[in-house]
């Protein structure tokens, strides 16, 4: 095996590890063309927040944990989107910040980086902002590896070594090698001057709550990261987005394996079948919660529903169930919010309770609220989706911020 495919390999399985071990990290990383550049361009490792750019012999000089470490760096970096938040700062200072700021992170999940990996215990739980005036100005600390996101036009000092001017570094052997035919033949894919980063911002943000909705599916997401992506996701990512997101998945179309129609002709071809989703709404009517939150709430429950095909049975519940409830709707009728609705103390067992007794084997259930309140002890075995008004943590089910 020659020494360029050793290293592929070892990408590869470093990739597939994270996956593994670290979903959250490794579906980051998916989303990074692993590119490799000469040692001239890139000493050690680099991102534009398109492509995971690296030196071969660097590479070769890592053991596989660090290898993971390495790319998980990267991807922070872009899911951090420090690409777009250095405004006025000095550029090598901020770097430092944010190499500190992503190491921190992943210290805490207990990987280890290269010997070049800046780490401090002092900066643990900081962003990058809250290191960068901390750092000594005039300090000779170096970030691990290259920041190329100076393509948009961002600050004042655009130097970045070898690199020039934070363009991403151009593919080993073009050209004549005059640094004009390096900056006309740059590897793709690239971050061009003309990028615009606010729609890169938002298409990380998106992919760092796929992400971690994808990690705590599996049980693998831990409670520092969860913090992090609710404080991340919640300004930016609106709840309505993740909510339509989350159930168009749960309602794929999907092929059918039922016996075809003898009136088919002679050919019979496979076809998609969707089934329409049974969907339990729960809403919180305690005090805490206004009746026109509920009313706007159940607005955009009635226009998602359209989309997915869902019939709902609606619960209303502060320490116990609503008189009349449940309420029935089909997916083409317009959601109302019954009348007499009154606010007490706040319980989420009897909503639970219900669904256990009348077998409604839900292909959902989401629950609106402020999560102040006693839960069930044992999560069940349908997928809730808790919609959390305020930042009051939930012990099971998919939390989405409202905001």
């Amino acid at each position: 095996m020659s020494d360029t495919a050793q290293i592929e390999t070892k990408l590869a399985a470093a990739r597939t590890r994270l996956i593994l071990d670290q979903p959250f990290l490794g579906s980051l990383v998916m989303h990074l063309l692993l590119t490799s550049v000469d040692k001239v361009r890139c000493k050690t490792t680099a991102t534009d927040a398109r492509a995971f750019y690296y030196n071969a012999d660097y590479i070769a000089g890592l053991t596989l944990a660090q290898t993971q470490f390495v790319l998980a760096h990267e991807a922070m970096h872009c899911a951090l989107s420090h690409f777009s938040r250095r405004n006025h700062r000095d550029r090598r200072r901020w770097d430092v910040a944010c190499d500190y700021a992503v190491n921190m992170i992943l210290d805490a999940e207990n990987m280890r980086g290269p010997a070049n990996a800046l780490t401090d215990a002092k900066y643990r739980g900081l962003t990058a902002e809250e290191i960068y005036p901390i750092l000594h100005q005039d300090s000779e600390e170096q970030p691990m590896d290259d920041h190329l996101f100076e393509g948009e036009g961002q600050g004042e000092d655009k130097s970045s070594g070898e690199g020039g001017a934070g363009q991403p570094p151009s593919s080993p052997g073009s050209g004549d090698g005059g640094e004009g035919d390096a900056e006309k033949q740059m590897m793709q894919p690239s971050l061009q001057p003309s990028l615009d980063t606010q729609a890169l911002e938002q298409q990380w943000q998106s992919r760092l709550a796929a992400a971690a909705q994808l990690a705590r599916q599996a049980g693998k997401l831990s409670a520092g990261m969860l913090r992090m992506v609710d404080e991340l996701i919640a300004p930016q990512i609106s709840w309505r987005a993740l909510l339509a997101q989350y159930l168009i998945q749960v309602a794929r179309d999907d092929y059918s394996f039922q016996h075809p129609s003898r009136r088919e002709a002679d050919a019979v071809l496979p076809r998609l079948h969707s089934q329409g989703l049974k969907l339990v709404v729960a809403l919180d009517t305690s005090g805490s919660i206004q009746a026109d939150e509920l009313r706007e709430f159940l607005s955009e429950i009635d226009a998602i529903k359209g989309q997915v095909r869902a019939e709902i049975d609606l619960l209303a519940c502060d320490d116990r169930l609503a008189a009349g409830a449940p309420w029935h709707f089909a997916s083409w009728q317009p959601m109302q919010l019954p009348d007499g609705l009154s606010g007490g103390g706040t319980d989420f067992r009897p909503v639970f309770d219900w669904v256990e007794r009348s077998q409604a084997n839900p292909d959902a259930l989401l629950y609106f609220t402020d999560a102040e309140g006693p839960f069930p002890k044992i999560a069940p075995p349908y997928p809730v989706i808790w919609l959390v008004k305020g930042r009051v943590p939930v012990p099971f089910g998919i939390r989405v911020p409202l905001n």
